[in-house]
C-alpha cells in the first residue's frame, strides 16, 4: 500500500507465465501454492495470472523477476502523478533490457476493486530497469496494478499487487454478468459471441463490429499495438488474469477472435479494445463461466 514516503511497492509472491500450447493461444497460471505442480504453469502466491503466446511450443517457468511501484509523493484521487515502476532480477539487480512486446516495452493495466475503472497504459523506459508514467485515479480506495514486460532473451512475465489511492471513495457496486454481449461505443455497435462458457476449455471470443446506425461491418480497422485488438480478462476478485491476442492479427475486421482458457468456474470481466480511425475504444462485457 502507498504511503507519505512512498514506500516501495514490492510483490510479495512472484507472478510468472506458462503458455500453453500455440493453438490455445493464451498463457494460464494457475496458483499450486507452491513448487511443483503443472509443468506447463507457473506458480503464484495470490493471484493467477496468464498472457496469450504466439511463438508455439511450451515456455519454462520463469520465476526471476519482481517489480516494485514508487512514488515521490502521495497519491491522491483527481490528481496527476507520477509513478516509477522497477524491474528487479531476483538477486534484485534492476533488468536492463527488455524486448519489445506488441510495440511496447511494458503494458501497464490497472482496474479498482469492483473493476469499473480500467486503465491500459505504456510508461517510458528510463534506465536501470526503471519506468515512468503519469496517471490519474478518478476515485480513493483500491486499485490494483498489472505489469506485462519481457526481459530481453526471457519468458514474458506477468507482476501485480494491489494499492490504496487517498481520497474519497465512490460507490462500488457487485460485478454482475450482462444480460445482453451488445454495446455501442464511439458510434460503433460491437457484439461479443462464446463458443463456449466452460472453464479448462478452449474459448473463442469472437467480437463483431458494426456500425451503430447502418449496421454494416466494419472491415477497416487499424492496427492497435501491433494487431487488431487486445483482450485483457480478470475475474471478479482479480485473482486470474488473462491477456490475449487476436488469432489473426493483421486482420482489420469485421470479426475479430480470440482464444482463451478460463481456469475456473466463476464471473470474468473481458475487455476489448480495438483501433478505428485513429481512435482506440475499450469494450466491456462480463460473462459468468461454469
Amino acid at each position: 500500500m502507498w504511503n507519505k514516503k512512498g514506500t516501495l511497492l514490492i510483490l510479495t509472491g512472484l507472478l510468472a507465465l506458462g503458455l500453453l500450447t500455440s493453438c490455445d493461444n493464451a498463457k494460464q497460471v494457475q496458483d499450486t501454492g507452491g513448487q511443483g505442480g503443472n509443468p506447463n504453469q507457473e506458480n503464484a502466491n495470490q493471484e493467477e495470472n496468464g498472457h496469450s503466446g504466439h511463438e508455439g511450443g511450451h515456455e519454462a517457468a520463469s520465476n526471476n523477476y519482481k517489480a516494485a511501484v514508487t512514488s515521490n509523493e502521495p497519491v491522491s484521487a483527481g490528481t496527476e502523478t507520477e509513478l516509477s515502476i522497477q524491474i528487479t532480477d531476483s538477486n534484485g539487480a534492476p533488468v536492463q533490457e527488455f524486448d519489445v512486446n506488441h510495440e511496447k516495452l511494458l503494458h501497464l493495466i490497472i482496474v479498482n476493486r469492483d473493476l469499473s475503472f480500467f486503465h491500459h497504459i505504456h510508461p517510458d523506459y528510463m534506465e536501470n530497469g526503471k519506468f515512468t508514467v503519469k496517471t490519474t485515479f478518478p476515485a480513493g480506495g483500491e486499485y490494483k496494478w498489472f505489469a506485462d514486460f519481457v526481459p530481453k532473451g526471457a519468458e514474458g512475465t506477468t507482476r501485480s499487487e494491489w494499492l490504496r489511492i487517498e481520497g474519497e471513495e465512490g460507490e462500488a457496486s457487485a460485478v454482475q454478468p450482462d444480460t445482453s454481449l451488445i454495446q455501442q461505443v464511439n458510434g460503433k455497435e460491437i457484439e461479443l459471441s462464446l463458443s463456449n462458457t466452460l472453464s479448462n476449455e478452449e474459448v473463442v471470443l469472437s467480437y463483431h463490429i458494426r456500425d451503430a446506425q447502418t449496421k454494416q461491418g466494419i472491415s477497416d480497422l487499424e492496427p492497435y499495438l501491433g494487431a487488431v485488438g487486445h483482450v485483457v480478462i480478470l475475474s471478479a476478485d482479480a485473482q486470474q488474469y488473462i491477456h490475449v491476442h487476436p488469432l489473426e492479427e493483421q486482420s482489420t475486421g469485421p470479426k475479430a477472435e480470440f482464444a482463451a482458457t478460463f481456469p475456473h468456474s466463476g464471473i470474468y470481466k473481458i475487455w476489448g479494445q480495438f483501433q478505428h480511425q485513429g481512435e482506440v475504444m475499450t469494450v466491456p462485457f462480463v460473462v459468468e463461466i461454469q
